[in-house]
């Protein structure tokens, strides 16, 4: 009972919490970031700024642009050149869903049943970047020529009557028409779809395909299953480094296509260095930037993946 009764013994005094000391490197992430940060102010939100400030001027060259806040070039630039929207869209998406059937197939080969070739075959993917943006676009004046073997061949299979028929070339010819210029935009956008698509395939575990072969699942099933799901990632990003540039590309279209094959590229090209109407062609970049701003945001909302390559 007195052991029961006996006063607990004092408790010590307990000392002040000390604050944690200062991390010296907490800014140091921030540091880093500045550079590039800085680099994407002055040379992308500035000359956006100023691109904006252009397409709502009004004045000459001569006598000098002022802004006047004149929102109307937007809409007439659209009205005037809404075709060259329209088209636009179409090679784009055209050259897109191409690199994507010729793309996919190649990345998977590279990912799966290349073994020890892999390296050479992605070396030959990129080998057109080795050569200059123009000249491999000349190079297909020589390829679809008149008197070429392609044009020959298509001759002789009948694919100039199936393209004749949906306005794709015009008689015999195949440069200086629509099909012309999907052929350029493929060819050079086809590594952009490609290099996506083997990284998202390459991450698949193996073990998955003999998991599904287990279950007596075939190739068909497997593929349309586990692979293709799975490779999402890639595809999302592919078709979206294919279809963004190809949507603003000129060169192509002023190569290998003709005044009825113009692109918005084309005429925006000519704003600014021919016509010198900088007000319009301002207002068409912001065009077709919100344009193309739309239908991305679109796309990956429908596409039901936010993991891109």
């Amino acid at each position: 009972m007195a052991t029961l009764t006996e006063a607990p013994p004092p408790l010590s005094p307990t000392a002040p919490e000390e604050k944690p000391p200062r991390r010296r490197g907490r800014f140091t992430p921030y540091w880093l970031l500045l550079p590039g940060i800085l680099w994407l102010l002055i040379f992308f939100a500035l000359p956006m700024i100023y691109q904006a400030s252009t397409s709502v001027q009004t004045g000459s060259l001569e006598q000098g642009y002022k802004v006047t806040w004149h929102f109307a070039t937007y809409w007439d630039a659209l009205a005037d050149y809404w075709p060259q929207f329209l088209r636009s869209i179409l090679y784009a998406g055209a050259a897109t869903i191409l690199c994507l059937v010729l793309g996919y197939p190649l990345a998977y080969l590279i990912a799966f049943r290349a073994g020890r070739w892999r390296n050479l075959i992605m070396v030959l993917v990129i080998a057109p970047f080795f050569t200059s943006f123009l000249i491999r676009t000349l190079a297909w004046k020589t390829i679809l020529a008149d008197s070429g073997p392609v044009v020959g061949a298509l001759n002789t299979l009948h694919v100039l009557d199936v393209t004749n028929w949906l306005g794709w070339t015009t008689g015999d010819r195949v440069l200086a028409t629509p099909l012309a210029v999907v052929c350029g935009l493929t060819y050079n956008f086809l590594p952009f779809m490609i290099l996506p698509l083997y990284t998202s395939l390459e991450r698949i575990d193996g073990r998955l395909h003999e998991a599904a072969g287990d279950l007596y699942a075939k190739p068909v099933t497997t593929f349309r299953k586990v692979t293709f799901p799975l490779s999402m990632p890639g595809v999302v990003s592919g078709t979206l480094l294919t279809f963004i540039p190809a949507a603003g590309d000129y060169v192509n279209a002023d190569l290998l296509g003709s005044t009825d094959t113009r692109m918005v590229g084309n005429v925006i090209q000519t704003q600014f260095l021919r016509i010198l109407d900088y007000p319009t062609a301002a207002a068409l970049s912001f065009i077709l930037m919100a344009a193309i701003l739309f239908m991305v945001t679109l796309y990956i909302r429908r596409s039901g993946t936010e993991d891109l390559v």
